[in-house]
Protein backbone atom coordinates (compact mmCIF):
# COMPACT_ATOMS: atom_id res chain seq x y z
CA UNK A 1 0.00 0.00 0.00
CA UNK A 2 1.05 3.35 -1.03
CA UNK A 3 2.00 6.21 1.97
CA UNK A 4 0.04 8.89 2.00
CA UNK A 5 2.94 11.81 1.44
CA UNK A 6 4.97 9.50 -1.31
CA UNK A 7 7.08 11.38 -3.32
CA UNK A 8 6.28 11.90 -6.89
CA UNK A 9 8.53 9.97 -9.40
CA UNK A 10 8.98 13.33 -10.56
CA UNK A 11 9.86 17.27 -9.58
CA UNK A 12 6.59 18.23 -8.76
CA UNK A 13 7.52 21.94 -8.56
CA UNK A 14 9.22 21.92 -11.69
CA UNK A 15 6.23 19.99 -12.89
CA UNK A 16 3.71 22.70 -11.59
CA UNK A 17 5.99 25.78 -12.52
CA UNK A 18 6.29 24.44 -16.15
CA UNK A 19 2.97 23.36 -16.45
CA UNK A 20 1.74 27.04 -15.37
CA UNK A 21 3.73 28.74 -18.14
CA UNK A 22 2.63 26.68 -21.27
CA UNK A 23 -1.18 26.96 -19.84
CA UNK A 24 -1.12 31.09 -19.19
CA UNK A 25 1.43 31.84 -22.15
CA UNK A 26 0.37 29.34 -24.59
CA UNK A 27 4.05 27.95 -25.18
CA UNK A 28 4.20 24.61 -25.86
CA UNK A 29 5.66 21.94 -24.20
CA UNK A 30 8.13 20.86 -26.42
CA UNK A 31 9.63 24.41 -26.49
CA UNK A 32 9.43 24.52 -22.71
CA UNK A 33 11.60 21.32 -22.48
CA UNK A 34 13.78 22.38 -25.20
CA UNK A 35 14.57 25.34 -23.05
CA UNK A 36 15.00 23.57 -19.83
CA UNK A 37 17.89 21.14 -21.88
CA UNK A 38 19.56 24.32 -22.87
CA UNK A 39 19.76 25.63 -19.81
CA UNK A 40 21.24 22.17 -18.21
CA UNK A 41 23.71 22.08 -21.32
CA UNK A 42 24.76 25.30 -19.94
CA UNK A 43 25.33 24.23 -16.97
CA UNK A 44 27.33 21.31 -17.78
CA UNK A 45 29.14 23.17 -19.68
CA UNK A 46 30.10 25.71 -17.33
CA UNK A 47 30.65 23.24 -14.35
CA UNK A 48 31.89 19.88 -16.47
CA UNK A 49 33.09 21.76 -19.20
CA UNK A 50 30.79 18.96 -21.26
CA UNK A 51 27.72 20.36 -22.91
CA UNK A 52 27.47 16.64 -24.81
CA UNK A 53 24.17 15.95 -22.71
CA UNK A 54 21.98 12.90 -22.84
CA UNK A 55 18.56 13.07 -21.49
CA UNK A 56 16.43 10.42 -20.86
CA UNK A 57 13.55 11.42 -22.29
CA UNK A 58 13.44 9.05 -25.65
CA UNK A 59 9.92 8.10 -26.62
CA UNK A 60 8.22 11.53 -24.91
CA UNK A 61 7.49 12.93 -28.39
CA UNK A 62 6.15 11.63 -31.34
CA UNK A 63 7.64 12.52 -34.85
CA UNK A 64 4.46 13.99 -35.99
CA UNK A 65 4.76 16.46 -33.30
CA UNK A 66 5.24 20.46 -33.51
CA UNK A 67 7.24 22.80 -31.27
CA UNK A 68 4.67 25.30 -32.60
CA UNK A 69 1.30 23.19 -31.51
CA UNK A 70 -0.07 23.46 -28.43
CA UNK A 71 -1.96 20.45 -27.66
CA UNK A 72 -4.73 20.18 -25.21
CA UNK A 73 -3.72 20.96 -21.56
CA UNK A 74 -3.97 17.34 -20.35
CA UNK A 75 -1.97 16.35 -23.00
CA UNK A 76 0.96 19.21 -22.56
CA UNK A 77 0.76 18.26 -18.88
CA UNK A 78 1.55 14.58 -19.08
CA UNK A 79 4.65 15.35 -21.74
CA UNK A 80 6.26 17.66 -19.03
CA UNK A 81 5.57 14.95 -16.18
CA UNK A 82 7.43 12.36 -18.17
CA UNK A 83 10.27 14.67 -18.79
CA UNK A 84 10.30 15.76 -15.35
CA UNK A 85 10.98 12.60 -14.33
CA UNK A 86 13.49 11.67 -17.13
CA UNK A 87 15.40 14.26 -15.34
CA UNK A 88 16.82 11.61 -13.37
CA UNK A 89 18.71 9.69 -15.52
CA UNK A 90 20.48 12.73 -17.10
CA UNK A 91 24.01 11.61 -18.67
CA UNK A 92 27.43 12.99 -20.18
CA UNK A 93 28.73 12.04 -22.85
CA UNK A 94 32.51 10.52 -22.75
CA UNK A 95 34.82 8.73 -24.67
CA UNK A 96 36.73 5.66 -23.60
CA UNK A 97 40.44 5.64 -23.25
CA UNK A 98 43.22 3.97 -21.71
CA UNK A 99 44.62 6.98 -19.95
CA UNK A 100 42.69 9.95 -19.18
CA UNK A 101 43.87 13.41 -19.64
CA UNK A 102 40.39 15.58 -19.62
CA UNK A 103 38.01 14.11 -16.81
CA UNK A 104 35.41 15.82 -17.79
CA UNK A 105 35.36 14.65 -21.49
CA UNK A 106 37.09 10.89 -21.14
CA UNK A 107 36.62 7.77 -19.12
CA UNK A 108 38.60 4.69 -18.35
CA UNK A 109 37.97 1.88 -20.39
CA UNK A 110 37.80 -0.21 -16.86
CA UNK A 111 35.15 2.30 -15.20
CA UNK A 112 33.38 2.78 -18.67
CA UNK A 113 32.94 -1.51 -18.69
CA UNK A 114 31.49 -1.02 -15.24
CA UNK A 115 28.47 0.88 -16.36
CA UNK A 116 28.69 -1.10 -20.21
CA UNK A 117 30.34 -4.43 -19.99
CA UNK A 118 30.67 -4.26 -23.47
CA UNK A 119 32.72 -0.48 -23.77
CA UNK A 120 35.72 -0.64 -26.09
CA UNK A 121 38.21 1.81 -26.51
CA UNK A 122 37.52 5.02 -28.41
CA UNK A 123 33.64 4.27 -27.86
CA UNK A 124 31.17 7.12 -26.87
CA UNK A 125 29.44 6.37 -23.46
CA UNK A 126 27.32 8.17 -21.57
CA UNK A 127 27.51 8.48 -18.13
CA UNK A 128 25.42 9.75 -15.16
CA UNK A 129 25.54 12.93 -13.27
CA UNK A 130 24.27 14.49 -10.48
CA UNK A 131 23.02 18.22 -11.01
CA UNK A 132 22.72 19.19 -7.24
CA UNK A 133 26.63 18.93 -7.27
CA UNK A 134 27.13 21.82 -9.66
CA UNK A 135 28.16 25.48 -8.13
CA UNK A 136 25.54 28.29 -8.02
CA UNK A 137 26.96 30.17 -11.01
CA UNK A 138 26.28 27.16 -13.38
CA UNK A 139 23.12 27.21 -11.87
CA UNK A 140 22.16 30.99 -12.52
CA UNK A 141 23.68 30.28 -16.13
CA UNK A 142 20.95 27.70 -16.69
CA UNK A 143 18.54 30.19 -15.08
CA UNK A 144 19.63 32.84 -17.49
CA UNK A 145 19.54 30.65 -20.72
CA UNK A 146 15.65 29.38 -19.57
CA UNK A 147 14.27 33.00 -18.98
CA UNK A 148 15.56 34.02 -22.52
CA UNK A 149 14.16 31.03 -24.21
CA UNK A 150 10.93 31.78 -22.88
CA UNK A 151 11.20 35.73 -23.46
CA UNK A 152 11.96 34.90 -27.25
CA UNK A 153 9.28 32.17 -27.74
CA UNK A 154 7.04 34.95 -26.56
CA UNK A 155 8.02 37.59 -28.04
CA UNK A 156 7.54 34.79 -31.12
CA UNK A 157 4.24 34.03 -30.46
CA UNK A 158 3.28 37.79 -29.66
CA UNK A 159 4.35 38.67 -33.17
CA UNK A 160 2.41 35.92 -35.10
CA UNK A 161 -0.41 36.78 -32.93
CA UNK A 162 -0.71 40.60 -33.20
CA UNK A 163 0.56 40.11 -37.38
CA UNK A 164 -2.42 37.53 -37.82
CA UNK A 165 -4.45 40.48 -36.54
CA UNK A 166 -3.10 43.73 -37.89
CA UNK A 167 -5.67 46.19 -39.59
CA UNK A 168 -8.36 44.28 -37.86
CA UNK A 169 -10.69 44.98 -35.01
CA UNK A 170 -10.29 42.59 -32.10
CA UNK A 171 -11.73 42.27 -28.41
CA UNK A 172 -9.35 42.63 -25.99
CA UNK A 173 -9.94 42.12 -22.14
CA UNK A 174 -8.87 44.92 -19.58
CA UNK A 175 -6.35 43.11 -17.10
CA UNK A 176 -5.24 46.13 -15.33
CA UNK A 177 -5.66 50.24 -15.53
CA UNK A 178 -2.79 52.55 -13.98
CA UNK A 179 -4.14 54.65 -11.74
CA UNK A 180 -1.71 57.50 -12.26
CA UNK A 181 -1.64 57.66 -16.39
CA UNK A 182 -4.96 55.95 -17.19
CA UNK A 183 -3.27 53.34 -19.51
CA UNK A 184 -4.82 50.56 -19.23
CA UNK A 185 -3.07 46.90 -20.12
CA UNK A 186 -5.05 44.40 -22.58
CA UNK A 187 -5.14 40.72 -23.19
CA UNK A 188 -5.14 40.09 -26.92
CA UNK A 189 -5.32 36.20 -26.53
CA UNK A 190 -2.10 35.13 -24.90
CA UNK A 191 -0.49 38.50 -25.81
CA UNK A 192 -0.57 41.60 -23.89
CA UNK A 193 -0.82 45.26 -25.15
CA UNK A 194 -0.89 48.80 -23.66
CA UNK A 195 -4.79 50.87 -24.05
CA UNK A 196 -3.54 54.61 -23.69
CA UNK A 197 -5.81 57.07 -22.26
CA UNK A 198 -5.56 58.95 -25.38
CA UNK A 199 -6.89 55.84 -27.61
CA UNK A 200 -9.57 55.15 -25.73
CA UNK A 201 -12.19 57.41 -27.15
CA UNK A 202 -15.79 56.12 -26.53
CA UNK A 203 -15.02 54.06 -23.22
CA UNK A 204 -15.92 55.22 -19.94
CA UNK A 205 -15.26 53.73 -16.56
CA UNK A 206 -13.13 51.61 -17.40
CA UNK A 207 -12.53 48.41 -15.41
CA UNK A 208 -10.43 45.56 -15.50
CA UNK A 209 -12.77 42.60 -16.83
CA UNK A 210 -14.15 44.88 -19.09
CA UNK A 211 -13.68 43.42 -22.66
CA UNK A 212 -13.47 46.12 -25.17
CA UNK A 213 -12.88 46.23 -29.10
CA UNK A 214 -9.72 47.78 -30.33
CA UNK A 215 -8.13 48.24 -33.70
CA UNK A 216 -4.58 46.82 -34.24
CA UNK A 217 -3.53 49.40 -36.38
CA UNK A 218 0.22 48.47 -36.72
CA UNK A 219 2.90 45.86 -35.45
CA UNK A 220 6.32 47.21 -35.38
CA UNK A 221 9.25 44.03 -34.49
CA UNK A 222 11.22 46.82 -33.54
CA UNK A 223 10.41 50.13 -32.18
CA UNK A 224 13.14 52.57 -33.36
CA UNK A 225 12.26 55.51 -31.04
CA UNK A 226 12.44 52.98 -28.29
CA UNK A 227 15.92 51.86 -28.86
CA UNK A 228 16.71 55.11 -29.16
CA UNK A 229 15.77 56.10 -25.73
CA UNK A 230 18.36 56.13 -23.62
CA UNK A 231 18.74 53.64 -20.83
CA UNK A 232 18.23 54.25 -17.30
CA UNK A 233 21.12 52.97 -15.07
CA UNK A 234 22.64 49.97 -15.93
CA UNK A 235 19.98 47.54 -17.96
CA UNK A 236 18.66 47.53 -21.24
CA UNK A 237 15.97 49.39 -22.10
CA UNK A 238 12.77 47.04 -21.33
CA UNK A 239 10.67 48.98 -23.57
CA UNK A 240 12.86 48.10 -26.80
CA UNK A 241 11.71 44.96 -28.56
CA UNK A 242 8.11 44.49 -30.28
CA UNK A 243 5.34 47.21 -30.42
CA UNK A 244 2.20 46.90 -31.09
CA UNK A 245 0.15 50.34 -31.72
CA UNK A 246 -3.80 49.82 -30.22
CA UNK A 247 -6.40 52.51 -31.21
CA UNK A 248 -9.76 53.05 -31.05
CA UNK A 249 -8.97 57.08 -32.37
CA UNK A 250 -7.96 56.41 -35.93
CA UNK A 251 -10.00 56.54 -39.38
CA UNK A 252 -9.34 52.79 -39.94
CA UNK A 253 -11.18 51.81 -36.45
CA UNK A 254 -14.48 53.42 -37.97
CA UNK A 255 -13.85 52.05 -41.92
CA UNK A 256 -13.47 48.47 -39.79
CA UNK A 257 -16.88 49.01 -37.57
CA UNK A 258 -18.70 50.11 -41.05
CA UNK A 259 -16.99 46.93 -42.96
CA UNK A 260 -17.74 44.62 -39.79
CA UNK A 261 -21.70 46.10 -39.63
CA UNK A 262 -22.67 46.67 -43.06
CA UNK A 263 -22.45 43.71 -45.67
CA UNK A 264 -22.12 46.04 -48.73
CA UNK A 265 -19.06 47.36 -47.59
CA UNK A 266 -17.42 44.01 -46.52
CA UNK A 267 -18.48 42.77 -49.77
CA UNK A 268 -16.99 45.95 -51.60
CA UNK A 269 -20.38 46.93 -53.08
CA UNK A 270 -20.09 50.14 -51.11
CA UNK A 271 -16.36 51.94 -50.89
CA UNK A 272 -15.06 53.92 -47.91
CA UNK A 273 -13.47 56.82 -49.84
CA UNK A 274 -12.34 58.86 -46.61
CA UNK A 275 -12.56 59.26 -43.06
CA UNK A 276 -12.23 62.68 -41.24
CA UNK A 277 -12.58 62.35 -37.60
CA UNK A 278 -12.59 64.03 -34.33
CA UNK A 279 -12.55 61.10 -32.05
CA UNK A 280 -15.40 61.14 -29.53
CA UNK A 281 -16.99 64.25 -30.82
CA UNK A 282 -17.92 63.41 -34.63
CA UNK A 283 -16.73 62.00 -38.19
CA UNK A 284 -17.48 62.56 -41.91
CA UNK A 285 -17.41 59.31 -43.97
CA UNK A 286 -17.50 59.71 -47.73
CA UNK A 287 -18.86 56.75 -49.53
CA UNK A 288 -19.31 55.36 -53.20
CA UNK A 289 -21.45 52.98 -54.17
CA UNK A 290 -20.02 50.73 -57.35
CA UNK A 291 -23.51 49.75 -58.33
CA UNK A 292 -26.16 52.26 -59.34
CA UNK A 293 -28.92 50.71 -58.00
CA UNK A 294 -27.41 50.59 -54.34
CA UNK A 295 -27.40 53.41 -52.24
CA UNK A 296 -24.46 53.64 -50.64
CA UNK A 297 -25.39 56.31 -47.66
CA UNK A 298 -28.63 54.13 -47.42
CA UNK A 299 -26.98 51.08 -47.10
CA UNK A 300 -23.93 52.47 -44.30
CA UNK A 301 -26.93 53.96 -42.44
CA UNK A 302 -29.10 51.01 -42.30
CA UNK A 303 -32.90 50.37 -42.08
CA UNK A 304 -34.11 52.86 -39.69
CA UNK A 305 -30.91 53.65 -38.92
CA UNK A 306 -30.00 50.55 -36.99
CA UNK A 307 -26.10 50.37 -38.81
CA UNK A 308 -25.24 53.27 -37.95
CA UNK A 309 -26.82 53.08 -34.55
CA UNK A 310 -24.71 50.38 -33.87
CA UNK A 311 -21.47 51.65 -35.23
CA UNK A 312 -21.76 55.01 -32.97
CA UNK A 313 -22.42 53.26 -29.89
CA UNK A 314 -19.52 51.67 -29.60
CA UNK A 315 -17.86 54.70 -30.53
CA UNK A 316 -19.62 55.94 -27.31
CA UNK A 317 -22.35 57.90 -29.32
CA UNK A 318 -20.08 59.96 -31.37
CA UNK A 319 -21.78 61.29 -34.27
CA UNK A 320 -21.01 60.52 -37.91
CA UNK A 321 -21.95 62.37 -40.87
CA UNK A 322 -21.83 60.09 -44.09
CA UNK A 323 -21.97 61.49 -47.37
CA UNK A 324 -21.67 60.76 -51.14
CA UNK A 325 -18.14 60.79 -52.25
CA UNK A 326 -17.92 62.55 -55.88
CA UNK A 327 -14.99 63.25 -58.65
CA UNK A 328 -16.44 66.59 -58.85
CA UNK A 329 -14.56 68.74 -56.61
CA UNK A 330 -17.45 71.61 -56.27
CA UNK A 331 -19.93 68.49 -56.10
CA UNK A 332 -17.79 66.75 -53.00
CA UNK A 333 -17.15 69.89 -51.14
CA UNK A 334 -20.93 70.47 -51.05
CA UNK A 335 -21.36 67.34 -49.54
CA UNK A 336 -18.70 67.48 -47.12
CA UNK A 337 -20.26 70.45 -45.98
CA UNK A 338 -23.95 69.18 -45.17
CA UNK A 339 -26.37 69.41 -43.30
CA UNK A 340 -25.59 73.09 -44.55
CA UNK A 341 -27.02 74.51 -46.91
CA UNK A 342 -24.92 75.46 -50.10
CA UNK A 343 -25.10 78.26 -52.72
CA UNK A 344 -22.43 78.16 -55.09
CA UNK A 345 -18.71 76.76 -54.62
CA UNK A 346 -15.55 78.20 -56.26
CA UNK A 347 -12.72 76.15 -56.28
CA UNK A 348 -9.10 76.66 -56.86
CA UNK A 349 -7.72 73.09 -57.92
CA UNK A 350 -4.65 74.22 -58.20
CA UNK A 351 -4.13 75.51 -55.36
CA UNK A 352 -6.56 73.28 -53.07
CA UNK A 353 -8.63 76.20 -52.23
CA UNK A 354 -12.37 77.08 -52.64
CA UNK A 355 -14.70 79.47 -51.84
CA UNK A 356 -17.74 78.73 -50.50
CA UNK A 357 -21.24 80.46 -50.09
CA UNK A 358 -24.07 80.16 -47.59
CA UNK A 359 -27.65 81.55 -47.27
CA UNK A 360 -27.29 84.00 -44.10
CA UNK A 361 -29.12 81.91 -41.66
CA UNK A 362 -27.32 78.88 -42.56
CA UNK A 363 -23.61 80.41 -41.97
CA UNK A 364 -22.59 79.10 -38.18
CA UNK A 365 -24.19 75.49 -39.63
CA UNK A 366 -22.09 75.10 -42.18
CA UNK A 367 -19.10 76.10 -39.66
CA UNK A 368 -20.08 74.33 -37.21
CA UNK A 369 -19.55 74.77 -33.14
CA UNK A 370 -15.49 75.75 -33.15
CA UNK A 371 -15.20 75.42 -37.10
CA UNK A 372 -15.75 71.72 -36.28
CA UNK A 373 -17.69 71.32 -39.47
CA UNK A 374 -15.84 73.09 -42.09
CA UNK A 375 -12.76 71.57 -40.58
CA UNK A 376 -13.91 68.11 -40.94
CA UNK A 377 -14.96 68.80 -44.43
CA UNK A 378 -11.62 70.04 -44.68
CA UNK A 379 -10.26 66.95 -43.80
CA UNK A 380 -12.03 64.84 -45.93
CA UNK A 381 -11.83 66.93 -49.08
CA UNK A 382 -8.33 68.08 -48.76
CA UNK A 383 -9.57 71.26 -49.76
CA UNK A 384 -9.03 74.60 -47.55
CA UNK A 385 -12.33 76.00 -47.62
CA UNK A 386 -13.52 79.93 -47.14
CA UNK A 387 -17.05 79.81 -46.08
CA UNK A 388 -18.83 83.36 -46.27
CA UNK A 389 -22.40 84.05 -46.29
CA UNK A 390 -24.82 85.35 -48.93
CA UNK A 391 -24.59 88.87 -47.56
CA UNK A 392 -21.21 89.41 -46.66
CA UNK A 393 -18.95 91.57 -49.34
CA UNK A 394 -16.42 89.49 -51.09
CA UNK A 395 -13.02 91.71 -52.13
CA UNK A 396 -11.21 90.89 -54.94
CA UNK A 397 -8.41 90.03 -52.55
CA UNK A 398 -10.60 88.79 -49.93
CA UNK A 399 -9.36 88.02 -46.07
CA UNK A 400 -8.50 84.35 -46.19
CA UNK A 401 -10.22 82.67 -43.28
CA UNK A 402 -9.38 79.81 -44.25
CA UNK A 403 -10.01 75.87 -42.31
CA UNK A 404 -7.15 74.22 -43.41
CA UNK A 405 -6.38 70.42 -43.00
CA UNK A 406 -5.71 68.99 -39.67
CA UNK A 407 -2.26 70.87 -38.64
CA UNK A 408 -2.33 72.94 -41.15
CA UNK A 409 -4.51 75.66 -39.69
CA UNK A 410 -3.81 77.18 -36.48
CA UNK A 411 -6.65 76.64 -34.07
CA UNK A 412 -6.62 80.96 -33.29
CA UNK A 413 -7.77 81.17 -36.89
CA UNK A 414 -11.12 78.96 -36.58
CA UNK A 415 -11.64 80.65 -32.98
CA UNK A 416 -11.55 84.18 -34.64
CA UNK A 417 -13.79 82.62 -37.57
CA UNK A 418 -16.10 81.01 -35.10
CA UNK A 419 -16.53 83.96 -32.60
CA UNK A 420 -17.39 86.27 -35.84
CA UNK A 421 -19.71 83.93 -36.85
CA UNK A 422 -21.29 84.19 -33.35
CA UNK A 423 -21.54 87.85 -33.21
CA UNK A 424 -23.40 87.90 -36.27
CA UNK A 425 -25.96 85.14 -35.53
CA UNK A 426 -26.09 85.62 -32.05
CA UNK A 427 -25.50 81.70 -31.62
CA UNK A 428 -23.53 80.43 -29.51
CA UNK A 429 -10.73 61.61 -29.20
CA UNK A 430 1.30 45.30 -27.57
CA UNK A 431 5.83 43.35 -22.55
CA UNK A 432 7.45 41.97 -22.37
CA UNK A 433 6.92 39.33 -19.66
CA UNK A 434 9.35 37.20 -18.30
CA UNK A 435 9.55 34.11 -16.15
CA UNK A 436 9.45 35.50 -12.58
CA UNK A 437 12.74 34.68 -10.54
CA UNK A 438 10.46 32.54 -8.31
CA UNK A 439 9.33 30.54 -11.34
CA UNK A 440 12.97 30.30 -12.25
CA UNK A 441 14.27 29.49 -8.85
CA UNK A 442 11.63 26.64 -8.84
CA UNK A 443 12.62 25.25 -12.16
Amino acid sequence: MAKKNAKPEYDYDMFEALTEIASTKGIPSAVLIENIKNSIRKACKTYFDNDDVEFGDSGIYSSDDSSDTVLDEKAEAEKIRAFTASLKTIKIKKTVVERVTKPNKEIFDWAAREIYPNARLGDRVAVPVDLKQMGRISVQNAKSVFRQGVRDKEREIALKEFKEKERQIVSATVVNIDEKTENATIKIGKSTATLTKAEQAGLKDLKEGDVVKVYIAEFKENDPEQEMMPRKGKGKNKNKGPKAIISRTSEDFIKQLFDDEVPEVHEGVVQIKKVAREPGSRSKMAVLSTMEHVDAVGACIGKEGIRIKNVTKELGDEKIDIVEYKEDPKEYIEEALKPATIISVTVNEEEKKCRVIVPDDKLSLAIGPKGQNAKLAAKLTGYKIDIKSESDPIDDEPKEQLIAEENESPEETIDELVSDVVSQEDTAVIEETAVSEETAEQI
